[in-house]
């Protein structure tokens, strides 16, 4: 997501989003002009698609709160099968919109819409990786967490990726969720967690 917080790590050229590594690697995309908004930093980027790399092929993904689209077009470009942004800020999903007709990508989808109410709908079924990432000041990962636990939203084995403010009381998750792998950067803690221990890949 794009953040309205500044946050360490490698950054992208002003006003660009740069993809890091797969078929677009290297491709610089346009930021929507929106007061603080900034892409997950590439440094970050490029630790949690290591991560996510041998899942990553053929996945169905959902970025909420996409801002700039940085984790799901960072998705696509490594491989995954689709992607679909939540963004409610019109400008940044019309830029967002721009970015993915440019690519060429069919297989990418960007809904205009709060987050909440997009995981309520019937769009929000089957994703094989989740990327979590609110604007810091919100403080909403608890309650989103809780309703991603409550609505049919996961495929089977699905994963979580969340990203917070380091400096944020521990997170609560709901029961059954584990932390697989867990970093910080500068002043952003970002994890990997399944939603269902049971299921030790």
């Amino acid at each position: 997501m794009a953040k309205r917080t500044a946050k360490s790590g490698k950054k992208s050229r002003s006003g660009r989003l740069r993809i890091v590594a797969g078929i677009w690697r290297s491709r610089l995309l346009q930021i929507a002009d929106v007061p603080g908004l900034r892409p997950t930093s590439e440094r970050i980027r490029e630790t949690l698609f290591n991560w996510l790399a041998p899942r990553i092929s053929g996945a169905r993904c959902l970025d909420l709160f996409a801002g700039s689209g940085a984790l799901g077009l960072e998705a696509l470009s490594r491989g995954a099968a689709e992607a679909v942004f939540v963004e409610k800020s019109a400008v940044a999903a019309s830029v967002l919109q721009s970015n993915i007709e440019l690519l060429g990508d069919a297989a990418a989808t960007v809904c205009h819409a709060d987050a909440f109410d997009f995981l309520h709908s019937e769009a929000a079924r089957g994703f094989d990786i989740v990327f979590l990432d609110p604007p810091f000041a919100a403080d909403m990962l608890d309650n989103l967490c809780r309703l991603l636990d409550e609505v049919p939203v996961f495929a089977d084995g699905a994963l979580v990726y969340l990203e917070e403010d380091r400096a944020s009381p521990e997170l609560q998750l709901p029961e059954g969720w584990r932390v697989m792998k867990s970093k910080t950067a500068g002043n952003v803690r970002y994890s990997l967690v399944t939603p269902d221990d049971k299921d030790q890949r």
